[in-house]
């Protein structure tokens, strides 16, 4: 008679968990964030990396590179602006992804 008991017992306990974790709202993962497409994408961020680099170096050069330094560094900051617009742009695309699922 004990073990009857015991079984039931086990099973009725069996038969709850299972209900609450079928019935539980599923977990939704974190959206994605900057930090996130920057390890997504780590050739962006290197070459965000290089062209600062590049801009300093450049900015503090005391020669002009034959008329070209102003230019360089003007469309380098420009390209530094538009990578790091694409990574945003990622973010975006995947944080409403997620929302979507």
């Amino acid at each position: 008679m004990e073990k009857r008991f015991v079984r039931i017992i086990m099973c009725s306990l069996i038969l709850v968990l299972s209900f609450c974790i079928l019935t539980a709202a599923p977990l939704k993962a974190a959206p994605p964030s900057m930090a996130d497409e920057k390890a997504a994408h780590p050739r962006i961020v290197a070459a965000i990396h290089a062209l600062e680099d590049a801009v300093a170096y450049m900015k503090a050069a005391p020669h002009n590179f034959g008329g070209h330094k102003a230019q360089a560094i003007e469309d380098s900051q420009k390209a530094i602006r538009q990578l790091r617009e694409a990574l945003k742009y990622r973010e975006v695309q995947d944080t409403q992804k997620m929302k979507g699922k």
